[in-house]
């Protein structure tokens, strides 16, 4: 007799309606597993965060019930947000493939965690019993060594999630276990959960051989030096590079700690084979022809503080850009990053460099996702009951439902969610049941608490419309103004306006007098310090500037 409990329930607190930010969670009554847990990088309307977190409240809210958090693959926005997590909760156990589970270790370390974090690695091979919950796995091809789909077998029936996928007949490493996913649709699937990131696209994307033809190219049609920056985390990418590099006898220099890292880890792995002979340090490289180098960095986003910027800045001590070098963006623009990595090109351009950054190379992101062919052969094979799009942006999601109803899944059948809604899996039927909390944890620094989205609303002012701060000083006793107001402003009125300031400042004191010629208290001063001030610039500059009014009393 079939043993059947409570529902089953399936929601994510990150990896809906965006790229990035992957978390995913199937509860009962008594436990939680998670399945991945990232970060989602910030576009530059974000100043000062260097990440975006799922919100974890859910999890703390629930903390005994959480057994265990298992990985599909090492890229960062399915790993990025474990240092944050395990900071915020108990987390028994983490499964995670063998280069996951480094990379894993690596990022611990950097974020000097000193919490001990139980790490088991996993194979396609693997069965892990986790409280009533049965997992299993099969591997996928991706833009990263040992990636794999996550199989869950509940008492209320099956779940599959894909993870980060595309469909490569000829991939650069193992194979997509086709036969085994195959296997799981003839056994029955009831809910399928599947990456979307590239649903948009039809056809098949493009095997990483086609992307390697496109790298030979590039080297085959450099005399100078060859720059190339990319994600540290594509490590298939990375390999066809260093690859290449040494087909065409260019000495490697790896710059960036993160790049440093995973190459390392990587190249102990076997998954980058190159030489120790063939790696120099960045002081090196004057030792060698500008024809004989590979410059691997990071920095394809444009970001102020990665290698290429330092580079294209001038403010690397060891390597500086020279007519003839030729440098190559090799990954697609996270949206709003755009202006950043103009800027980057821009400097590398102006000191003679030539840059590449419309080649396939440049769809990173993409290339290592399923088109709609591949979507389709997957929801053929696996012949889910019911389905859950996931990792990718409303549309993406939408689109992959469509792909879904054409080959005959009915469409009340497929549900295309946001981040914190809850499905319900019981006696193998799937319906939309209530809501958990959600959200996103935007972290400035290794605040582990994040910041709230008032004080990203004060830096949108600020960034925007500036800030000044208007200090008077009054006789409480006497209740009269002691001084003018005295100003202090940034990214405002210009300093040379005097006209402006003392007409802003006479609005000021009167009201402020006016006030304190009746019963008043301090809140109601600076009310109305912001109010006069900020209507009268509003009505010089046509902006709303952050007012800050400081009251100094004298007794």
């Amino acid at each position: 007799m079939e043993r059947l409990t409570n529902p089953i329930s399936i929601y994510a607190l990150g990896g809906l309606g965006e790229v990035g930010k992957n978390m995913y969670c199937i509860e009962d009554n008594k436990s939680i597993i998670i399945i991945d847990c990232g970060v989602r990088f910030p576009s530059v309307d974000l100043p000062g965060i260097d990440y975006i977190i799922p919100d974890f409240t859910h999890l703390k809210n629930n903390r005994n019930k959480v057994k265990a958090l298992i990985i599909t693959h090492g890229h960062e926005d399915h790993i990025g947000a474990i240092p944050f997590l395990i900071q915020t909760i108990n987390v028994p156990v983490v499964y995670a493939p063998r280069l996951a589970a480094a990379l894993i270790k690596h990022k611990l370390d950097d974020n000097r965690i000193k919490e001990e974090l139980n790490i088991v690695e996993y194979t396609e091979n693997s069965i892990i019993d986790i409280a009533e919950f049965k997992i299993s796995f099969f591997r996928v091809t991706h833009s990263i060594p040992d990636s794999f789909g996550v199989v869950v077998d509940t008492p209320q029936g099956r779940i599959v999630s894909t993870g980060d996928f595309k469909v490569d007949l000829t991939p650069i490493g193992p194979d997509i276990e086709l036969v085994k996913m195959a296997k799981l649709g003839n056994e029955g699937i009831d809910l399928l959960l599947s990456d979307s990131t590239n649903a948009e696209n039809e056809g098949f994307t493009p095997s990483e051989k086609n992307v390697y033809d496109s790298i030979m190219s590039v080297f085959e049609n450099t005399d100078g030096r060859l720059i190339v920056s990319t994600f540290s985390s594509n490590i298939s990418r990375i390999q066809q590079i260093c690859e290449v590099a040494l087909k065409f006898k260019r000495k490697i220099t790896i710059v960036g700690r993160s790049m440093e890292n995973a190459v390392q880890i990587s190249r102990a792995f076997g998954y980058i084979k190159v030489p120790d002979s063939e790696i120099i340090d960045p002081q090196d490289i004057k030792l060698y022809k500008n024809s004989e180098l590979l410059i691997l960095c990071t920095g394809s986003q444009g970001e102020p503080m990665a290698q290429l910027a330092r580079i294209a800045n001038g403010e690397h001590k060891d390597i500086h850009i020279v007519p003839g070098d030729k440098v190559v963006f090799s990954s697609s623009a996270i949206p709003g990053n755009g202006m950043m990595i103009d800027h980057v090109v821009n400097l590398l351009t102006r000191s003679g460099a030539e840059v590449v950054t419309n080649s396939i190379l440049t769809d990173i992101h993409s290339s290592g996702h399923p088109s709609k062919q591949e979507l389709r052969l997957v929801l053929k094979l696996m012949k889910p009951r019911y389905f859950m799009p996931m990792h990718g942006e409303h549309r993406m999601l939408r689109i992959h439902a469509e792909i879904a109803e054409e080959i005959g899944i009915p469409r009340d059948h497929s549900f295309v969610l946001d981040n914190g809604n809850c499905l319900s899996l019981y006696k193998h039927k799937v319906t939309r049941e209530y809501d958990v909390e959600s959200g996103a944890l935007y972290i400035d620094g290794k605040d582990v608490n994040g910041l709230a989205p008032s004080v990203l609303a004060d830096r949108k002012v600020l960034t925007d419309d500036g800030m000044m701060t208007i200090v008077i000083t009054i006789d409480s006793k006497a209740n009269k103004m002691l001084t003018e107001p005295i100003f202090y402003n940034k990214g405002l009125i210009s300093q040379g306006s005097q006209t402006a300031r003392k007409e802003c400042a006479e609005l000021v004191s009167k009201a402020v007098k006016d006030l304190l010629a009746t019963k008043t208290n301090y809140a109601e001063i600076k009310n109305v310090v912001k109010d006069v001030a900020g209507k009268y610039i509003f009505k010089r500059t046509n902006r709303h500037p952050m007012v800050i009014p400081v009251i100094l009393t004298q007794n």
